[in-house]
């Protein structure tokens, strides 16, 4: 059984793609300061996501889609000063990267402001964007399914791929995606089948959130582990309650995704 460790040396991409070739699931947590990602190090998470999400959880708005690169770049800043170990995402806020150009300028502003990685949400439209990135040195972790920053195209947040049609055009985002040199590839609100075919499609790891538990990762926002969500979504989970404080929560997170108790059934769609 995991038993949680501090991060001994810096989580890299070879190293979360190591973990996919042996079968061994690694941690992710979106999360907004140095406190957090310190925590989160002590704890043994292998990557951290400085999420637009933060709109929510953090300022008050009613979606991701007011935030700027400017707010973005603040908390990357105050993550990247309190975590030296695990892998670093930043999220790209809505239309900062609407054209790969636009992309490349503002990628440039979040790896500078400490991030490792930077998170676009979109699919075969984005594979020229994603060329572009990593051939000059910037990684990128996709996003499909949920996708959040369109979340008034797609009418509400909505479990995506469940009729055959739009299941088979997210496969094919995703092994566009996986080609044109994506590293990481978070899947949201996705039936557990699709995400598990996925997953054994393509070369990057598969961070799941709401995409069952055959993904090589789970993620989930810290306010959702520790209870601060008022209306908490179906995937989620209150590790506080069990763990009794805040390092415990983050510790039954980890050890419950290592050893595959987490997602269950009542937090996964099929």
């Amino acid at each position: 059984m995991y038993a949680p460790t501090a991060l001994e040396k810096p989580v890299t991409i070879q190293t979360l793609r190591k973990m996919k070739a042996d079968g061994e699931k690694f941690i992710t947590v979106a999360l907004y300061d140095a406190p957090m990602a310190a925590m989160a190090e002590k704890t043994g998470v292998e990557a951290v996501l400085i999420g637009d999400s933060l709109g929510m959880t953090v300022l008050g708005y009613d979606s991701t889609i007011p935030v700027t690169m400017e707010q973005m770049i603040y908390h990357v800043e105050a993550v990247a000063r309190g975590n030296k170990k695990s892998l670093i995402m930043g999220d790209m806020p809505f239309m900062t990267y609407a054209t790969p150009e636009q992309a490349l300028t503002n990628a440039t502003r979040i790896m500078q402001a400490g991030a490792h990685m930077v998170k676009i949400e979109g699919g075969a439209w984005l594979g020229e964007t994603v060329r572009m990135l990593t051939d000059r040195g910037i990684p990128v972790c996709a996003h499909l399914g949920l996708t959040p920053q369109s979340v008034h195209k797609l009418g509400g947040y909505r479990v995506q791929g469940r009729d055959q049609d739009q299941a088979g055009e997210i496969f094919d985002d995703a092994a566009t995606l996986d080609e044109a040199g994506a590293d990481l590839l978070v899947l949201e609100c996705v039936p557990a089948h699709l995400a598990k075919r996925i997953t054994d499609a393509v070369s990057m790891p598969t961070i799941g959130i709401g995409a069952g538990r055959d993904t090589d990762a789970q993620v989930l926002v810290i306010n959702d582990i520790l209870g601060l969500t008022e209306q908490p979504p179906k995937f989620s989970k209150n590790f506080l309650i069990e763990a009794g404080d805040i390092p415990g929560a983050l510790r039954k997170y980890a050890e419950d995704v290592k050893n595959g108790t987490f997602p269950d059934d009542a937090h996964t769609f099929q």
